[in-house]
C-alpha cells in the first residue's frame, strides 16, 4: 500500500509536469508576440521621435491690405503716399475725414474720446519706425486714420482697442518729429472705394504677395478693395523655416491628430500661397483644419506655409492638392508716373485735371 501510494504521487507530479508543460507552451509564443509587438511598437515610436516636422514659409501677420515692410520698399524706390496706399487698396481714392471727428479708444477698462489728428499720431508712432522714410509714414497715417473711423472693436462702446486687436496706440509718449510731419502732411485723408471709407486692413510683412480678405479671414465678404496684389519691395528676408519633432508637433496639434501623427496635408490655398484649408494626418484617420488655426497652433507667423518630413538624411514633401504654382518673386515696379500739372489755353483759363486715379500694372489703383 506504502509503494502504490508512492506511486500514485509519482505519477501526479509526473502528470501535473506534463501539463505544466503543456500549458507553458502557448503562454510562452503568447509571450513571444507580445514582446514582437511591443518591439514594433518601440520601433514605430522611435521612427516617430526621429521624424521632424519641416515648415518653410514667408510674411508676418494675416496678409490683407498694405504691408508695413512692403510700404518701405516702395518708398525707397520713390513712390508717394498716394501711390503705395493705392497699390496696397485696389480701386480705391482718398477723400477727406469728417471735420472734427473723434476716436473712442478702449484702454485698459476705460473708453477715452481723443480727437483723430492726435489719435493718428499716437498711431503712427507706434506702429512703424520714425527712421523710414517719410512716404511710407504717410502711408501708415492714411491707413492708421482710415481704419480708425472704419473699425467697430466695441460697438456703440467704443471704436478700437489700444491694441493690435485693433492697432497699437501709444498717445503723446511716442510721438517723434518724423511721425507727426506724416500725420500733418496728411491732415485728415482717408482711403475711399465708390466714395465711402473703406476698412485698410494692414500688417508686418507679405513674403512678396498680399492675400483676398475672404482667405485669411475666413467667413468674411470678399471686399473689392482688399485683393492681393504682388508685393515687389520686401526689405526683410522673406523666408523663414521652422522644425520640430513630431511629437512636439502632435502635441500643439492636440485634439486634432486622430492615433499616431503622420504630417499634414494642405487642401486648399489662396491667390498667395497662404493655406485656406488643410488636414492633420493621423494612423486613425484625418482632421480637417483651417490655415489660420493650423498656424495659431503651430506658432507660425503666417499662413503661408509649406511642409517636409525629415527622417534621418531623407526629406519628403507632404502632400499638397491645393493645386497652386510655386511662387515666383515678383518684378520690380516704376513709380507711377506723376500727372501732368495744369496747364493755359490760348483763352487764358487752365485745362480741366486728368483722372485722378488709374489702373497700376498690379491691379491696384495709381493715385497721381
Amino acid at each position: 500500500m506504502e509503494r502504490d501510494r508512492g506511486r500514485e504521487a509519482v505519477l501526479r507530479r509526473s502528470t501535473m509536469s506534463i501539463d505544466l508543460t503543456i500549458i507553458a507552451r502557448p503562454a510562452r509564443a503568447a509571450l513571444a508576440c507580445t514582446l514582437a509587438a511591443l518591439a514594433l511598437c518601440a520601433a514605430a515610436a522611435a521612427q516617430a521621435g526621429a521624424s521632424t516636422l519641416v515648415i518653410e514659409g514667408a510674411g508676418d501677420g494675416h496678409g490683407v491690405g498694405m504691408s508695413q515692410d512692403g510700404a518701405l520698399g516702395y518708398a525707397q524706390h520713390g513712390w508717394t503716399a498716394a501711390a503705395i496706399i493705392a497699390h496696397y487698396y485696389t480701386g480705391t481714392t482718398l477723400g477727406q475725414a469728417p471735420a472734427s471727428r473723434p476716436v473712442k479708444v478702449l484702454e485698459g477698462s476705460r473708453v477715452v474720446s481723443v480727437p483723430l489728428e492726435r489719435y493718428v499720431r499716437g498711431v503712427v508712432a507706434a506702429e512703424m519706425p520714425s527712421s523710414w522714410p517719410l512716404a511710407a509714414l504717410e502711408a501708415q497715417a492714411i491707413a492708421s486714420r482710415t481704419y480708425a473711423l472704419t473699425d467697430d472693436a466695441g460697438g456703440a462702446r467704443f471704436d478700437v482697442y489700444s491694441d493690435t486687436r485693433s492697432q497699437m496706440y501709444v498717445g503723446a509718449a511716442a510721438e517723434t518729429a518724423a511721425t507727426n510731419a506724416a500725420v500733418a502732411a496728411t491732415a485728415g485723408q482717408i482711403v475711399l472705394y465708390q466714395g465711402k471709407p473703406a476698412i485698410t486692413y494692414y500688417f508686418a510683412s507679405s513674403g512678396g504677395m498680399t492675400e483676398d480678405n475672404e482667405n485669411s479671414f475666413l467667413g468674411s465678404t470678399p471686399e473689392p478693395w482688399l485683393r492681393g496684389v504682388a508685393d515687389a519691395y520686401e526689405t526683410k528676408a522673406a523666408g523663414w523655416k521652422l522644425s520640430l519633432s513630431f511629437a512636439s508637433a502632435a502635441a500643439r496639434l492636440r485634439g486634432l491628430v486622430k492615433g499616431s501623427f503622420r504630417g499634414i496635408e494642405v487642401l486648399r490655398r489662396g491667390v498667395s500661397p497662404r493655406i485656406v484649408a488643410a488636414e492633420v494626418l493621423g494612423s486613425r484617420g484625418n482632421s480637417p483644419v483651417s490655415g489660420p488655426e493650423l498656424a495659431a497652433r503651430l506658432g507660425l507667423t503666417s499662413t503661408w506655409a509649406y511642409f517636409s518630413v525629415k527622417r534621418g538624411a531623407s526629406v519628403r514633401r507632404e502632400p499638397d492638392v491645393s493645386g497652386h504654382n510655386p511662387f515666383s518673386p515678383p518684378a520690380p515696379e516704376s513709380p507711377p508716373a506723376a500727372p501732368a500739372p495744369p496747364s493755359t489755353n490760348p483763352q487764358g483759363g487752365a485745362q480741366a485735371p486728368g483722372a485722378a486715379v488709374a489702373t497700376s500694372a498690379t491691379g491696384g489703383a495709381s493715385a497721381g
